[in-house]
């Protein structure tokens, strides 16, 4: 059996590996258009490599996802993280778990986890061949043939592994065998403000915070930073990606709300301040600040 993998990154080489490790003898080649090999891998975790997420529960972990929680929880039942520190801590490399549930190899390096991806590909006797981009797919009697630059080659199976396409006519050449795609639309994204006294704020940071979208049921709570267009950080990088499609409807022009404090209801604030009323009174309000705000935002709100 003749199998390609168009796609010379993680997603790509991991299914070279599941095709060598269920078909042993089958022939397979990892096709990339480019003259790189793993760049995301490379530079994925700051150059450290996020590796995988220590939530160990198939269910649990594809809550975690936006969008396609069934299909995602089908895909964890085969195979999932824990799995995942399994066979890399069978070739010998080890991960670690960080606070935010994140793993990373223990060598705080991503060439660790590419070095293993070449042992691997030289153990199965992978075949790659980069700066080779396919043109077209066609589907045969016989299998699949692809089309490159100066010939054509027929495979029994390929695996599409390319990653994503900012566009729907990215993914035409899909479209031509007969899939049917769902048209993409940005995902984590910040929030552009324009003309907002906010933005005088820039460079500040409230740690906890819960941005609401006016009109939704979406809501996050995390760090907000304030930025010189509007605002960004953990919980509006969240908010837009489990927002998406809801913002892309809305065509990008919506209110939030945002509580700065992330108190629920008002009957915590009436006994935050009846407790903080006696320091409170002592001094003048621009210095009070009951809810511990950074001094900027403090003063900020009150002007």
């Amino acid at each position: 059996m003749k199998v390609a993998i168009i796609g010379g990154g993680a997603a790509g080489f991991f299914a070279a590996f599941s095709v060598k490790e269920h078909h042993k003898d089958a022939e397979v080649v990892i096709y990339e258009k480019s003259s790189k090999l793993l760049a995301k891998v490379r530079v994925s975790g700051g150059g450290r490599c996020n590796v995988t997420n220590s939530c160990f529960s198939a269910s649990k972990l594809s809550k975690f996802y936006p969008r396609g929680e069934k299909q995602m929880k089908k895909a964890f039942s085969v195979f999932q993280a824990k799995d995942t520190v399994v066979w890399f801590e069978e070739r010998g490399v080890k991960l670690k778990a960080e606070d935010d549930n994140r793993m990373f190899p223990t060598s705080n390096n991503s060439q660790t986890i590419i070095d293993c991806f070449l042992r691997e590909v030289n153990e199965k006797g992978i075949q790659i061949a980069t700066q080779t981009p396919v043109n077209k797919l066609i589907s045969t009697k016989n299998g699949i043939t692809l089309r490159f630059d100066n010939r054509s080659e027929n495979f029994d199976k390929v695996v599409i592994a390319t990653g994503g396409s900012p566009k729907e006519a990215g993914f035409q050449w899909l479209k031509d065998l007969g899939h049917n795609i769902t048209p993409p639309v940005p995902s984590l994204f910040t929030f552009n403000i324009p003309g907002n006294p906010i933005r005088k704020l820039m460079g500040l940071v409230i740690d906890t915070a819960t941005v609401r979208i006016q009109g939704t049921k979406l809501s996050y709570t995390g760090p907000v930073l304030m930025t010189h267009w509007g605002m960004s950080g953990p919980a509006i990088l969240k908010l837009s990606a489990w927002g998406a499609r809801v913002l892309a409807e809305k065509d990008y022009n919506f209110n939030i709300q945002i509580n700065w404090v992330s108190i629920k209801n008002e009957e915590e604030v009436n006994s935050l301040l009846d407790n903080e009323l006696p320091t409170i009174r002592r001094k003048k309000i621009i210095n009070a600040n009951p809810f511990n705000l950074p001094n900027r935002m403090w003063t900020f709100l009150l002007r």
